[in-house]
């Protein structure tokens, strides 16, 4: 019997999981338990995808990829402008402040970011809205405001134009790129929260979470930035609901975990092993625990929800999550003892592709620095891996932090009551931001036209890459290009790209392009 049309279960959710399940059209919207007192924003996510891009239709029971994100919808997204310079977050109770112009001067620069204690005390003395209490959000409580519909340009470089969604409403919310005017890169759009790892990173860095809501990701930040400044971050104050974050966990003495606080229940131990996302997907749909087959792979946020952020590998010999649950071992990348990874339903889309998967670390987030494995983003990161073995070994890892690739990654399967499933979900596209790149940056950076958050310039169109055809001489990537298809392959290449190909190969489909490479070298 499919799970979804189980006899006995006569809630609202499952009546429409049933309908849906049957062909029937249903449409709704989830509408937050207001007895929550961690309540989760769903991640927007509404299309679906196989393991290298979109699709027009969703996997049915029985196909690979069945049971991704799109196909479990909860509480959808649900902003209120308040006129007052801030935002009420339906769903969470969470008020929000809406700009991230901190110096008051009408533009969003550089001068905007804060280091962690000037974003403390700023957000702790100000007064918006009438209110007083404002407060740095915590990790937790910054993350609700993700949405991965969003878009990764991580790679962009090259001149042209660019349609790019962030992984925030920015209709809503403060939002903008990095300063490149300023040196930045264009993915520098990192929001600081108030926890700080606690463990250290990059070999002893004081650490402190954020989110970057142009790449979709959480890590871990030194707080000294370059040249022994401290790291600057955008900021955004948070009021209300100080139990948001705080898990209310039960040992249900079955195998499962239930947390109060979110509404959700939790498979206690993991899978034992690492699987590829396919075989996760299908992992929690097949699983049949504590008397129930009603399991899924959870979402990002879902994840996420579950990490103890006041526990790590090296300060309490554990994985970053409460003792209640069983945590497999793992060997990583150093030779240490640690803890792995566990996959999420959702896709992490870039510009290019649909390859990669979001994933939490619970154990130390990985990194090739300086020749050594050690652990670059901290326990508790969320960060995306390849949904399949692309036949691509990353001995040096992958990106500006050489991030540990893991295709294999462990699973635990989560259960609720109020999650819809919807074979075929209805897409739900926000607007994009408009960026023109003058292509004399650097790797990952570009100059952004000043548009102001909010503003989405281009509406819905899609992205489009301008990429010129050099004329006269010849570059040294036209020259190493044999096949003439405007990308290089690991045979083609020469130098020093033959020993940074992983690393430069953003998009890990296995050829490199010139937006992919640093300008400097052509």
């Amino acid at each position: 019997m499919n799970k979804m049309t189980q006899p006995g279960k006569f809630s609202v959710s499952a009546i429409l999981q049933a309908l849906a399940v049957a062909g029937m059209a249903v449409s709704c919207t989830s509408i937050a338990d207001t007895s929550l007192t961690y309540p989760l924003v769903d991640t927007n996510q509404t299309r679906c995808f196989d393991t290298s891009d979109t699709i027009e239709t969703c996997p049915v029971s029985g196909e690979t990829g069945f049971g991704q994100d799109a196909q479990y919808q909860g509480s959808a997204p649900d902003y209120t402008l308040n006129g007052d310079g801030t935002v009420t977050d339906n769903v969470t109770g969470l008020m929000w402040g809406q700009s991230i112009d901190t110096n008051g001067d009408g533009e969003i620069t550089a001068a905007d970011k804060m280091t962690y204690d000037q974003a403390v005390s700023y957000t702790a003395s100000l007064e918006l809205g009438g209110y007083s209490d404002w407060r740095l959000p915590d990790i937790k409580t910054l993350y609700s405001l993700i949405l991965f519909d969003g878009e990764d340009p991580s790679g962009l470089s090259n001149s042209g134009t660019y349609s790019i969604r962030p992984f925030i409403d920015h209709e809503f919310f403060g939002f903008h790129s990095g300063d490149t005017t300023a040196g930045e890169r264009l993915i520098d759009a990192q929001y600081v929260s108030s926890t700080k790892y606690v463990s250290t990173t990059m070999h002893g860095s004081e650490t402190v979470f954020g989110v970057n809501f142009i790449d979709g990701r959480i890590k871990g930040y030194g707080m000294t930035g370059r040249h022994g400044s401290g790291k600057a971050f955008y900021v955004l104050a948070v009021r209300g609901n100080s139990d948001y974050g705080l898990n209310q966990l039960t040992d249900n003495g079955n195998g499962t975990v239930t947390d109060s606080a979110t509404g959700l229940v939790w498979q206690q131990a993991d899978s034992g092993t690492g699987m590829d996302w396919s075989a996760a997907l299908s992992y929690c749909e097949d699983l049949s625990l504590a008397g129930t087959d009603r399991w899924r792979l959870p979402n990002a946020k879902e994840l996420q929800s579950i990490v103890d952020y006041t526990r790590s590998p090296d300060t309490t010999n554990s994985a970053a999550i409460d003792s209640l649950f069983t945590v497999t071992s793992i060997t990583n990348e150093a030779g240490e003892t640690d803890f792995p990874a566990y996959w999420s339903s959702t896709t992490h889309k870039n510009l290019h592709n649909a390859k990669k998967a979001a994933y939490v670390a619970f154990g130390r987030a990985m990194g090739y620095m300086h020749g050594d494995w050690i652990d670059v983003h901290g326990a508790g990161a969320q960060r995306s891996d390849p949904k399949q073995d692309n036949g691509i070994s990353y001995p040096q890892g992958h990106g500006p932090q050489g991030d540990a690739v893991r295709v294999d990654n462990y699973v635990r399967c989560v259960s609720d009551n109020a999650t819809t499933f919807i074979a075929q979900p209805e897409v739900v596209a926000r607007n994009q931001v408009e960026y023109t790149l003058t292509g004399e940056e650097t790797s990952s950076a570009g100059n952004a036209q000043s548009h102001r958050p909010g503003r989405p310039q281009g509406g819905q169109s899609q992205h489009h890459s301008h990429r010129p055809h050099s004329g006269g001489n010849q570059d040294p990537f036209t020259l190493m290009d044999t096949d003439g298809d405007d990308q290089l392959s690991a045979t083609e290449v020469r130098g020093p790209l033959q020993r940074d190909f992983d690393r430069l190969d953003s998009n890990g489909d296995g050829y490199l392009t010139k937006d992919e490479l640093p300008q400097r070298r052509f």
